[in-house]
Parts: C-alpha cells; sequence; structure tokens
C-alpha cells in the first residue's frame, strides 16, 4: 500500500507541477482548441494538458514501481504512448477520426495483446481477443467522446481510477493497483486547473491516453477466488458513464441519420443535463455522482452471487435504456 501511495503523490505532484508548464507553451507550439459553433468554449484554450497527464503518469511509474510484471508494464506503456502520440498529433495538426479508430487504436491493442494483456474470461483464444481489441477501442474512444465539458473527462477517470485501485488493493493485483495509483494522481492534478472554468484542456492526446490505460487496467483486473461469470462485470459497471455517453451519442445520431463518428455536436449526455436546466458545473458533478453510485455497485458485485450479479445487470440495464429514451426526448440540444 506504500508504494501505491508513492505512485499516486508523485503523479499528483508531477501534474500539479507540469500543467502550467504546458498551460504556457501550448500557445507557442500552435496546441491550440479554437471556438467553434459545435464547442461550448468562446475563447482559444490551451489542450497539452494531456502531455501533463501522460509525463506524470509515466514518471511516477519508472520511479516508485519496482518492476513486477515487466514484459506487461513495458506493453502497456508502449501502446499508450502510440495512443498519446496520435493524440497530440491530431490536437497539433488534426486526425481522421477514422485513423485513430481503424489504425491507431487497434495497432495499440494489438500491442498489449502481444505483452499478454488480455481479456480470458470467455475461454476461447479467437473471442478472447476480438473482445480485447473491442474493448481498448471502445473504452478508449468513449474517453474521448466524455471530453466534452470542463473537468469531465478527468473527473470522471479520478473516480474510476479510485475504484480501481481500491479493488487492486483488496484482491492484491499488484500492477493494477500501480496504474490506478498513477491515473488517480495525474488526473487529479490536472483536474486542479480543468474544472469549471477551466485554464487549460486535456485535448485527445489526455482523453485517449487516460482511456486506453482504463481499458487496460480493466483487463487486468483479477478477483482470486470468484467466478468470472461474474467479475467480468466489474470493470463494464465502473465505466458505466463513458459507456452509456458513447451509446446515447451513437443512437442519437444514428437515429437522426447522422454519422456517429465524424458529425460533431452537443448531444452528450452532459449537453442534455445543462439543456434541462443545469448548469455544466451542476451537470458534471452530477455526472461524478453517477459515477461514484457505479463504483459502489462494482463493489456489491464482487461478493455477489450469479443470481444476484445478472439481476444487478439486468437492472442496470433497464436503467440505462430508460435513460437514452428519457434524454432523447430533451429539446433545445
Amino acid at each position: 500500500m506504500t508504494t501505491y501511495m508513492l505512485i499516486f503523490a508523485s503523479a499528483l505532484a508531477l501534474a500539479i507541477g507540469g500543467t502550467p508548464i504546458a498551460r504556457k507553451l501550448a500557445p507557442r507550439l500552435g496546441v491550440m482548441d479554437q471556438p467553434s459553433a459545435r464547442k461550448i468554449h468562446t475563447r482559444p484554450m490551451p489542450r497539452l494538458g494531456g502531455v501533463a497527464i501522460y509525463l506524470a503518469f509515466i514518471l511516477a511509474l519508472l520511479i516508485f514501481e519496482d518492476r513486477h510484471y515487466i514484459s506487461q508494464l513495458v506493453g502497456i506503456l508502449t501502446g499508450a504512448t502510440l495512443i498519446s502520440f496520435c493524440g497530440i498529433w491530431d490536437d497539433r495538426w488534426g486526425l481522421r477520426p477514422l485513423l485513430k479508430l481503424g489504425v491507431g487504436q487497434p495497432l495499440a491493442a494489438l500491442i498489449l495483446i502481444a505483452s499478454g494483456v488480455r481479456v480470458s474470461f470467455l475461454h476461447h483464444p479467437v473471442l478472447n481477443l476480438l473482445v480485447t481489441v473491442f474493448w481498448v477501442v471502445g473504452i478508449t474512444s468513449a474517453l474521448n467522446l466524455l471530453d466534452n465539458m470542463d473537468g469531465l473527462s478527468a473527473g470522471v477517470a479520478t473516480v474510476a481510477s479510485a475504484f480501481f485501485l481500491l479493488l487492486a488493493a483488496m484482491n492484491g493485483q499488484y500492477l493494477v493497483g500501480s496504474l490506478a495509483a498513477a491515473l488517480l494522481g495525474a488526473c487529479l492534478g490536472f483536474l486542479f486547473y480543468n474544472f469549471n472554468p477551466a485554464s487549460i484542456f486535456m485535448g485527445d492526446t489526455g482523453s485517449m491516453f487516460i482511456g486506453f490505460i482504463l481499458a487496460a487496467v480493466g483487463i487486468k483486473l483479477r478477483f482470486p477466488g470468484r467466478m468470472d461469470v461474474v467479475t467480468w462485470m466489474i470493470p463494464v459497471v465502473i465505466l458505466g458513464v463513458p459507456i452509456f455517453d458513447t451509446t446515447l451519442v451513437v443512437v442519437s445520431r444514428l437515429r437522426r441519420g447522422l454519422n456517429p463518428i465524424t458529425h460533431p455536436g452537443k448531444d452528450h449526455l452532459s449537453h442534455r443535463l445543462v439543456a434541462m436546466g443545469m448548469t455544466q458545473r451542476e451537470a458534471v458533478m452530477a455526472i461524478y455522482l453517477i459515477c461514484g453510485g457505479l463504483g459502489l455497485v462494482a463493489l456489491f458485485l464482487t461478493q455477489a452471487s450469479v443470481v444476484e450479479g445478472y439481476a444487478v445487470a439486468a437492472a442496470l440495464a433497464l436503467l440505462g435504456l430508460f435513460g437514452l429514451w428519457k434524454l432523447e426526448q430533451v429539446k433545445g440540444l
């Protein structure tokens, strides 16, 4: 536990110290997010915060992680670096969404698989490989899409990382705990500058990096002595908010005859909460609370029987479907 605290504290300090530097460098490097009709900010904003998150995460692990599971750690960090490179290229020069989804993210997922980080609960090699790629690409994209309001993606990642860290510590999952502690510190440190009103954005560099690490942590998390027929749900529930948000956007855009990948819009969960009368800060805080509630449900699932686990899953699925229907009725988007 001491190692986890050292990794967390160092990542937190590095992010708090590094983010203002990134904020100053962004205008000089031309990494700025310009206002537009599809965005909610009204002035140019530096979006180099993802580099500060990445460096805080990497340095904290290199300093304090004592090289457990070195091949898997190298694979995770290599994939994360590739994802971050794609993100910073997109932030500076622009990158077609299909290149990110069809090339960069699947390639990073294959790096994970090559290092031994893969889904295993299906007990069939081909299915496990396909689900691994789908999960990594899906969660990476979901966090990327979720980054649409001050403090939202960083805050959701902070809450999710905290629950992953807790579960890892409870179940002796050292690598998962180290990764979660580093991400928790890096995201929380960045959140000091990104919470509404934000003075810097993380950009695709940060949101895709965070999504990739959360996907890898979800794959690596294990529960010795528990049935994987239930425990596979736990990472899905912890990351339920970005999964729901992406589902909402895809379903809504398809229903309206729009391309769900290339068509931008203010039709995310956060935007709909604002359209219902919340302020931006209230909407983000409400989503934090939902994340916390889902984390508590995930804790329950660690001790649930098969019947209890699938009853909870069915209830969450029905609640999600109701939410999709209800939010699609919101006007003024």
